[in-house]
């Protein structure tokens, strides 16, 4: 197990490096002088040239990106010129928050897709199936960013249920009950496309899982039909269930981005929307980068995961 979860970080290396390259590339190629959308009114020809020189824009662009990804490797991701903080101080204050609400939605998609992907297999062509099958297409057709803003509608103004928006209510509160009161419309929103996924795909792996000549064997012995689902099929099942959680852990930690905007969750997602608005260079890359570095690490866990159920995945 050692030898492969070493196989598996160094074959995150290169896929890492091209993201920085895919993100300082992006970056420098986006239109009009970084100097110039820094310095607004005071951008004087001297002032321009002074922050070009600052932040190193003044020289050439292969040179740019190798001091850039090598202070990187050094645990140097910048200073904001907007916040006027380091880099990594900012994303690690605002990955608090963004972890909160992608891990809540994620707990809460894999727990409901697992779940309805089991009921929905094991009723196949009964109510419960379709009743399921059908709201599993309107969660995946509907936008979160416009679930979110619905929710807004009825739930904070029309009912006045819950908060409009933020993390925390701006007098009194800081504490857990308020933090979940603000959570869950934001959770919500972010979770209904990765649980339709879950679910459709959890169903398809059930299925397939149930068909199997051990599952009739089972049965035909007589074991309760609630072991035989839950003890036996969704066991062999999660083996393919897995790999899909990872790829819904990613969307849901990308997709937190416009979940933050919509509902002011202070979290990397709305620091990188205001980093670019202020072409804060810095920030943006590093942020991504981070961003990016998560979502290669929760692939490395999904897969040792799948190969401690399966070892035949590490041969």
């Amino acid at each position: 197990m050692g030898a492969y979860i070493l196989k598996r970080l160094l074959s995150a290396i290169p896929v890492l490096l091209g993201i920085t390259v895919i993100v300082f590339l992006i970056m420098a190629m986006i239109p009009g002088d970084p100097a110039t959308a820094i310095l607004g009114s005071y951008a004087t020809p001297e002032n321009v040239a002074k922050i070009n020189r600052d932040l190193g824009l003044d020289q050439p662009l292969v040179n740019r990106y190798f001091i850039w990804l090598g202070n990187m490797l050094t645990g140097d991701f910048g200073r904001s010129f907007s916040l006027n903080r380091p880099v990594l101080d900012e994303i690690l204050d605002r990955f608090n928050a963004t972890l909160v609400l992608a891990g809540v939605s994620f707990v809460l998609a894999s727990v409901l897709g697992i779940l309805a992907g089991v009921v929905s297999a094991a009723r196949q062509y009964g109510l419960a199936d379709k009743l399921i099958t059908f709201t599993v297409i309107i969660g995946i057709s509907v936008p979160s960013f416009f679930l979110g803003m619905m929710m807004i509608l009825l739930f904070a103004v029309n009912l006045r249920w819950l908060p409009v928006s933020g993390m925390y209510a701006i007098y009194g509160g800081g504490d857990l009950p308020d933090l979940l009161r603000h959570l869950i419309m934001p959770a919500s929103a972010l979770a209904v496309v990765a649980t339709g996924v879950i679910a459709r795909l959890s169903r398809s792996a059930m299925l397939e899982v149930l068909r199997q000549d051990y599952i009739r064997t089972a049965r035909a012995k007589g074991v309760d039909e609630r072991r035989v689902i839950m003890g036996h099929a969704l066991r062999a099942a999660m083996v393919s269930i897995i790999p899909v959680l990872g790829i819904q852990a990613g969307f849901v930690l990308s997709g937190s981005v416009y979940i933050e905007i919509v509902f002011q969750w202070p979290g990397v997602g709305r620091m990188l929307v205001d980093a670019i608005l202020k072409r804060d260079l810095l920030l943006v890359q590093g942020g991504v980068v981070f961003v990016a570095a998560c979502y290669v690490f929760f692939n490395i866990v999904v897969d040792v995961a799948q190969s401690l159920l399966d070892p035949r995945i590490k041969t």
